[in-house]
């Protein structure tokens, strides 16, 4: 799809006139990571699938920080799925690794990812897949998921594998044995292919867990205490980068970008959230944080040298909000009528007149 005039439903207008921002979604495995690579630094362009995913599920991996202690390079994660959301993710989680001190080698090897032919191991039939290179590990081969969770004693594990219910009890309990605080992102969707219910989570684990997915669960019951876990949806993401782009008419969007979003949204997560057990604010709060998504990636683009709308705004905010979609207009049209159902059409006259600048 074409992002022009209404970024995610946030953008007003245009600036430069002629200026597009192509956002991809649901190209198949082997043409999204490709046709990204391939367009990525000629056009202004991401892969939402891709690209926000891998923000919002950072994002929350960001504000698990702050219950678990544990910063981002101290942990050890596994995925199960090695498709292009993983990689994504996995990408991602190395790029703030790196930021935090470690080497890309350091970073990497702290990352495991498990698809439908088991570990991505370098030793096993057919190698791994040329997407995912970066991923695969010198080591034995493993088949069994419940074995390599033993065996590699993730503290994170995320699901984007499609298997519903992949995260089993025993998988689960093996999380609670392998760290005091295990994070849980069950990330595939409908809920019916999600990895684990947030109920169950809890409930293996001891109500230890830091829980997220990607559909929404009811509010988990625990001991006597109600937790409201938190949906991993790249509506938090795409609407605020956007509106960053389009506002400072940004020629190519790097992926430090989605970092910054990542950093932005999990910053907006309060103690009150957390004290719920969520990782991410009420979806409810979307349009504050994607103004606030947008107001950093259009310092960034400026820092960065990737705006072309020139001279920078001496009030970047208020530029940026200035680009928001108003669906207010000034016009004669009334906001009611004096309409009654027996009432014939002409008889029917305004009220009131649409008040001006709401």
């Amino acid at each position: 799809m074409i992002v022009q005039n209404e970024a995610g439903g946030l953008s007003r207008r245009l600036r430069p006139p002629g200026q597009r921002l192509w956002c991809f979604e649901d190209f198949a495995l082997a043409n999204a990571g490709r046709l990204l690579q391939k367009y990525r630094n000629k056009y202004c362009t991401f892969n939402d699938d891709i690209q926000g995913t891998a923000s919002v599920a950072v994002a929350g991996l960001l504000a698990a920080v702050r219950v678990t202690k544990r910063k981002m390079s101290e942990n050890i994660f596994m995925f199960l799925g090695a498709g292009s959301a993983a990689t994504g993710i996995a990408n991602l989680a190395v790029a703030a690794m790196i930021e935090e001190g470690l080497t890309e080698q350091q970073a990497r090897s702290r990352v495991f990812m498990f698809d439908i032919e088991g570990m991505l191991s370098t030793r096993r039939p057919g190698g791994v897949p040329a997407h995912a290179t970066a991923f695969g590990k010198d080591i034995e081969p493993e088949t069994d998921f419940e074995k390599a969770v033993a065996r590699i004693k993730p503290s994170c594990l995320i699901g984007c594998s499609t298997v519903g219910g992949a995260f089993t009890k025993t998988v689960l309990q093996q999380m609670a044995a392998n760290t005091e605080r295990p994070i849980i992102f069950a990330l595939s969707n409908p809920t019916t292919k999600a990895e684990c219910t947030a109920q169950d989570a809890y409930d293996h684990t001891e109500g230890r867990c830091i829980f997220a997915s990607g559909s929404p669960f009811p509010p988990v019951k625990y001991e006597g205490k109600e937790y409201h876990t938190g949906q991993g949806n790249n509506s938090y993401i795409f609407p605020g980068i956007a509106l960053g782009v389009i506002a400072t008419a940004t020629h190519h969007i790097p992926e430090k970008m989605f970092l910054t979003a990542a950093r932005t949204l999990a910053n907006f997560v309060s103690e009150d959230d957390l004290a719920i057990g969520r990782i991410y604010p009420s979806l409810s709060h979307v349009k504050e944080v994607s103004v606030l998504i947008a107001i950093e990636v259009a310092k960034m683009a400026y820092d960065e040298g990737l705006a072309s709308f020139y001279p920078q705004p001496a009030d970047l905010t208020q530029h940026v909000k200035d680009q928001m979609y108003d669906y207010n207009y000034d016009c004669a049209m009334p906001v009611t009528w004096s309409w009654k159902p027996e009432q014939d059409i002409a008889s029917l006259r305004p009220i009131e007149p649409v008040p001006k600048n709401i």
